[in-house]
């Protein structure tokens, strides 16, 4: 089983999860624990791009609580970066500017959105931090899951984990 497997095994098993009807967190959702993790990404992004981070955690209605932005003057492309945190297992997804703009870290780094030094700086503060890192291109699939989210035509993985309900 390949990492995509993997990650994709994950998504449906986090899916399955007994929650609210809303889907914004799982039973047990532990706000004040991802809000630290959050407030330590952005610490540690700061410190390694060495300009201040943001951290966004006014977000309501969404299956993330969380997102960190790295300014457009840090990163050495010179776009903005962002970091989700999804409400479920752990998981992050950057955008390098746009969630659908690259498939994956990788593909930011050979089109020049993202420096190879940056995508360095990004993976090592998400895994050192316990984030798991979930490439764009698994996210734009069409959700197929198990919530009434697999009855709207539009509604993709992405939606299901990193994205307004």
């Amino acid at each position: 089983m390949n990492d995509d497997d993997r990650t994709r095994a994950l998504l449906h098993a986090l899916d399955r999860l007994p929650g609210p009807h809303h889907l914004e967190h799982p039973d047990g959702f532990d706000r004040s624990a991802a809000r630290f993790g959050a407030t330590a990404l952005r610490d540690r992004l700061t410190r390694d791009f060495g300009r201040p981070c943001s951290l966004d955690e006014g977000i309501q209605d969404a299956s993330f609580s969380f997102r960190v932005d790295v300014p457009a003057e840090a990163p050495g492309a010179g776009l903005l970066l962002a970091v989700r945190l999804s409400n479920y297992g752990d998981l992050a997804a950057v955008t390098t500017p746009a969630p659908d703009s690259h498939d994956d870290l990788d593909d930011a780094v050979r089109e020049g959105a993202l420096s190879a030094a940056d995508r360095v700086r990004i993976t090592a503060a998400l895994s050192g931090l316990g984030y798991r890192l979930v490439p764009q291109r698994l996210l734009r699939r069409r959700y197929d899951g198990e919530t009434w989210l697999a009855a709207e035509d539009h509604a993709t993985w992405w939606t299901r984990f990193f994205d307004h309900l």
